[in-house]
């Protein structure tokens, strides 16, 4: 009994110290140590721009530097699975997109569950998806082009930044919606699928506003429908697809923030709170908002929030997916 009490005792002691340790470091972080948040794109990206502008006001609630680790590849998967195996002491976070809910799917040896090996910081923002043309497309207008679509659907074509991409989902989804397929050309990026838009090559493209706002706003690309169900705050004077006959098709790419699992709660709150600040503060919606994106109330960048959505976001999209018969691997 001697020796089992003291087995007892001293697996209390070792976990006591644990959770002393714990919440010592927790306390202290983040001290003067940099935080790596990996972005699991390309530099320049959608996702990498919006990370950016959150790194340099997040930094300052947070009282350490954040700096960006651009890890691209795979859809985004490759950066994913290097942040679910990091260690979890804060210092290395992940800024991703709607593909933490579309990859489950897409992948058929995805290496992480999104929903078992993340401890949830937040979300960051929205970003409204547009249904672009390119100039010499007959239709002027999302109620003409349904039909163009439909008489014309073997020579349509239809952009995209790849497989996974955001712009691939919201081709999905929109021909899902039409119940038409149209040809699907897949680039390696968005800049080259804007590029061949932008001269003709391709037909139609369903991108992020934080891509192509400087294309919409000089006029080089015919906007034919917000995908969602509100007109995009930035660009207002382009109708929703529900306004012009389409409803029930809603595409927004939200971003959001997760560290590894077992990463602490108190280091996990520390940088929920400080995500919750930044997304409120007027420089950083400003900065949204000229990129066509919305930063999220505060309610939306809590760990209980982001869990929620995500598991809903991922019920969401695997059926789409799967329907589509597409594996991006």
């Amino acid at each position: 009994m001697k020796r089992i009490a003291k087995s007892v005792a001293a697996a209390l002691a070792v976990t006591t110290f644990g959770l002393v340790g714990a919440a010592a470091q927790a306390q202290d972080y983040p001290g003067n140590r940099p935080v790596s948040a990996v972005v699991p794109f390309a530099a320049g990206g959608p996702t990498d721009k919006v990370a950016r502008e959150l790194a340099q006001v997040m930094s300052k609630h947070l009282g350490a530097t954040i700096v960006i680790e651009n890890l691209g590849g795979a859809g985004g998967t490759i950066g994913a699975k290097k942040v679910a195996q990091a260690k979890n002491d804060g210092y290395t976070i992940l800024i991703h997109h709607i593909g933490m809910s579309t990859a489950p799917a897409l992948y058929r040896n995805l290496g992480f569950d999104p929903l078992k090996d993340f401890e949830y910081i937040g979300e960051i923002a929205d970003v409204p998806m547009v249904l672009v043309g390119n100039k010499n497309l007959p239709p002027n207008t999302f109620k003409d082009l349904l039909p163009y679509i439909k008489a014309n659907a073997s020579k349509m074509s239809m952009a995209n930044a790849g497989i996974g991409s955001a712009s691939h989902l919201c081709g999905l989804l929109f021909m899902s919606a039409i119940q038409t397929e149209l040809t699907t050309v897949p680039y390696k990026g968005t800049a080259p699928a804007l590029t061949d838009i932008l001269g003709g090559q391709v037909n139609l493209m369903c991108d992020q506003t934080t891509n192509i706002a400087g294309q919409l706003k000089a006029g080089s690309l015919k906007p034919y429908a917000a995908m969602q169900s509100r007109r995009v705050e930035a660009f207002k004077d382009i109708p929703t697809a529900a306004e012009q006959g389409l409803p029930n098709i809603e595409v927004k790419i939200w971003h959001a923030m997760y560290a590894p699992k077992g990463t602490p709660k108190p280091v996990v709150d520390k940088l929920s709170a400080a995500l919750q600040k930044a997304v409120t503060d007027p420089g950083f919606r400003s900065k949204m908002a000229e990129l066509g994106a919305e930063a999220v109330p505060a309610q939306r960048a809590t760990s209980d929030s982001l869990k929620t959505f995500l598991a809903g976001e991922i019920n969401k999209w695997t059926p789409v997916i799967r329907k589509a018969g597409v594996y991006a691997d």
